[in-house]
């Protein structure tokens, strides 16, 4: 297995302890911080490959740590909270996380969310021998792992990329919701829609014109999402 490295901020010392020895466990190198000014000093010190950042810190909290990541990262980022109402998890996959993790939590289960995250920031692409997918000014570079919009790069998160690798690959036909978030997630759907409807709206937001009447990624009331041919 390649090294990652990944960044643990939280201002529990006993949590991000503990985290530290089961990532270790799995062979990854790791980092630590106790809020979010610390977590950004060593992103810009480092190659960092996962963060895994909890929202209520001192001195900078999680969300907007976040904030200024996405400016110039796209890494992986699952955020912990001890908060569990859906409109939490919403507003914290709306500013650029890609994951959320309710405190508390099995640490197993954070390992293979880990797994998963990174997996997809490393393997993004390799699909069917193409390099380029081409829909009506969208060209998403496998090789390069990138977006682009009638010529000019979109930047897109790891969840964000492979939303949008299945509708354009798939142009035409209808996703649902779950089968969206079951191809994307690799695990069983579960209250996905606000969590799916977060993403798209962060898609189009990048890759539309006009994001309210959009040109490419389509909802079909009642069924799904799509991107036109």
């Amino acid at each position: 297995m390649a090294k990652f490295t990944v960044l643990v901020a939280d201002d529990d010392k006993e949590i991000r302890d503990g985290i530290e020895i089961y990532l270790r466990n799995e062979g990854y190198s790791v980092l630590k911080a106790a809020d979010g000014k610390e977590a950004l000093d060593l992103l810009t010190a480092n190659e960092i490959h996962l963060l895994i950042l909890d929202i209520m810190m001192p001195h900078m909290d999680g969300i907007t740590a976040t904030f200024k990541i996405r400016e110039v990262q796209n890494i992986p980022i699952i955020m912990l909270s001890a908060k569990a109402e859906d409109s939490d998890k919403i507003h914290g996959l709306s500013v650029g996380a890609d994951d959320y993790v309710t405190k508390p939590f099995h640490p197993l289960e954070l390992m293979a969310r880990v797994k998963s995250q990174l997996r997809r920031y490393v393997q993004l692409g390799t699909y069917d021998g193409q390099k380029k997918v081409e829909v009506d000014g969208l060209v998403l570079d496998e090789e390069a792992k990138e977006l682009s919009v009638d010529g000019k790069p979109v930047k897109l998160t790891p969840i964000e990329y492979k939303i949008t690798e299945l509708l354009m690959k798939n142009a035409g036909r209808v996703f649902s919701i779950n089968e969206i978030y079951e191809r994307v997630w690799n695990e069983e759907a579960y209250n996905a829609e606000n969590i799916v409807a977060v993403h798209i709206r962060k898609i189009r937001e990048k890759i539309e014109a006009d994001p309210k009447n959009p040109r490419y990624v389509k909802v079909v009331w009642g069924i799904g999402y799509k991107i036109e041919k």
